[in-house]
């Protein structure tokens, strides 16, 4: 699996060959109204750490909107998006609504303006309804479903050794059987499950909510979902601000390759900061430690001392846990404790940050991320590669990325045998829109900081705003950066050209 799910996205950006892209439904859907009803229960709000002071002026209401399954037959099936609405019953001067994106693609987005509540400033929840979907196919919104609980366990697990023909083969396999059963499970529909279609969706909730432009946050992949939106529709922006983005005019295999040297540089810093430790230096050199780890647990897979855990841990269970840990600062502590456990023979806390990055949850459950991730993807790329150019790719990656680059070569295959209509994403071109904000992050492993300054030059109405900080997207980490979009949110005014916030 790439080092993409919950987080971002390397998807296709306009390259490769042609497929279906259709335009913008001719048919407006402005007649359809959400029928909004209280789920504040459903969603567990009142365990959900938000203050008293903050929750008796707060109401949460979940509703439906019908789209097109396939926007070319704009009359033909339809499916429908659950959204969430949280309203503060204290706005004076409501602006209209702000739609938020968590990123993924796969990642579940109902609960996002949850998590948001914190963080978010007073005059935000004064002048707009915050709108959290589940985008389609994810969660609530006819959820992709076409790997088993049982068949991610042995997946999540696999180490396949790429540089060898037995390893080569066997990730082709691994990858073919995902591709296969998917194509059996939803037919010529599972086409139907792509970034454009779901940026027309963000159009036919926009209608429903009866805004008459959008304003819009998204992180992670939620930044090409705003891309492909302003492109789509760039008359309907108001705001947009993009945080955590991801370059849309590199190609798949470099995006990719960016992407992993942004994990090895991370883990460099979480290395520096761990000798610094007196609790996590006794692992020695972390990085010839976790080479050490993943060498021993592919040979022996390391036991959990969790009550009633039946799994081991494989060198591919190192990494994930590892890279899981990098997408957050504040979990270089659990990192390094995890380490120094599986040393020992312990691989609990492992499994807990692996788990965390799989989405399984404790009972072996898992959410449909990794399918929805896949199947998003794979109908986003371009056909391919060839078997050629993956044993190519497999081989510098493994050279140039010596911790995560022989792993990450196996997720090569998993497009490869995908089903044939694809839906590239169209130029990251936004003329004639509202100016956007692009928010990057200098030390982003998952989306590096120049896909930032990439992106808000090929929108043409990007500005871009940058945090001197560690870790995957800004907003919900820097103060600083909370400010200035939150002012640029309610007011349209830009920071100053070539604003750093401090880490």
């Amino acid at each position: 699996m790439l080092l993409t799910v919950t987080a971002c996205s390397t998807v296709a950006t306009g390259h490769g060959s042609p497929g279906v892209t259709p335009k913008p439904s001719p048919t407006p859907s402005s007649s359809t109204t959400i029928q909004f009803s209280d789920c504040s229960q459903l969603l567990g709000v009142s365990t959900a750490g938000l203050t008293p002071d903050l929750l008796k002026h707060l109401t949460f209401d979940c509703g439906k909107v019908p789209v097109p399954l396939n926007y070319t037959d704009p009359t033909g099936p339809t499916i429908e998006i659950e959204v969430l609405r949280v309203h503060d019953d204290q706005q004076q001067k409501k602006i209209g609504s702000l739609l938020v994106n968590p990123g993924g693609p796969g990642a579940a987005g109902l609960t996002l303006p949850i998590s948001l509540l914190p963080v978010m400033s007073e005059k935000v929840l004064e002048n707009f309804d915050l709108i959290g979907f589940d985008p389609r196919g994810v969660e609530l919104s006819s959820p992709i479903e076409c790997i088993s609980d049982q068949q991610k366990d042995t997946l999540d697990a696999e180490d396949f050794d790429v540089l060898t023909p037995s390893g080569f083969a066997a990730a082709k396999a691994a990858a073919d059987s995902v591709a296969q059963a998917c194509s059996a499970a939803y037919g010529p529909a599972l086409a139907d499950y792509n970034t454009v279609f779901t940026a027309m969706d963000m159009d036919r909730i926009r209608q429903a909510l009866g805004d008459p432009v959008l304003n819009y946050l998204g992180f992670s992949y939620g930044t090409s979902l705003g891309t492909v939106y302003a492109h789509l529709y760039p008359t309907k922006i108001r705001v947009a601000a993009l945080d955590g983005a991801v370059d849309p005019t590199t190609s798949v295999l470099t995006s990719d390759a960016d992407q992993i040297q942004g994990f090895e540089s991370a883990f460099d810093q979480f290395a520096a900061d761990c000798m610094k430790r007196p609790a996590c230096a006794v692992l020695g050199n972390p990085r010839q430690a976790v080479y050490a780890l993943t060498a021993k647990a592919n040979a022996i897979p390391i036991k959990s001392s969790l009550p009633g855990e039946t799994r081991t841990a494989t060198g591919v269970i190192v990494l994930t846990a590892v890279s899981e840990a990098l997408y957050v600062q504040a979990d270089w502590v659990p990192l390094g404790e995890a380490l120094v456990s599986a040393q020992k023979g312990d691989s609990a806390g492992l499994f807990a940050l692996a788990d965390q990055y799989n989405q399984r949850s404790p009972d072996g459950k898992y959410s449909n991320v990794e399918d929805a991730n896949t199947t998003i993807n794979c109908n986003d790329e371009p056909a391919g590669p060839s078997d050629a150019l993956i044993r190519a790719t497999a081989a510098s990656w493994a050279k140039k990325y010596p911790m995560f680059g022989a792993w990450q070569a196996s997720s090569l295959f998993t497009c490869q045998d995908w089903q044939p209509v694809r839906h590239p994403l169209p130029p990251p071109s936004a003329a004639g829109s509202a100016p956007i904000l692009v928010v990057g992050t200098v030390h982003d492993p998952a989306t590096p900081y120049a896909g930032a300054g990439d992106l808000a030059t090929a929108l043409t109405t990007g500005h871009l705003l940058t945090w001197n900080g560690q870790g995957h997207t800004a907003y919900m980490f820097s103060t600083c950066i909370q400010k200035y979009v939150d002012n640029y949110l309610v007011t349209t005014k830009l920071p100053p050209a070539g604003t750093v916030c401090p880490a």
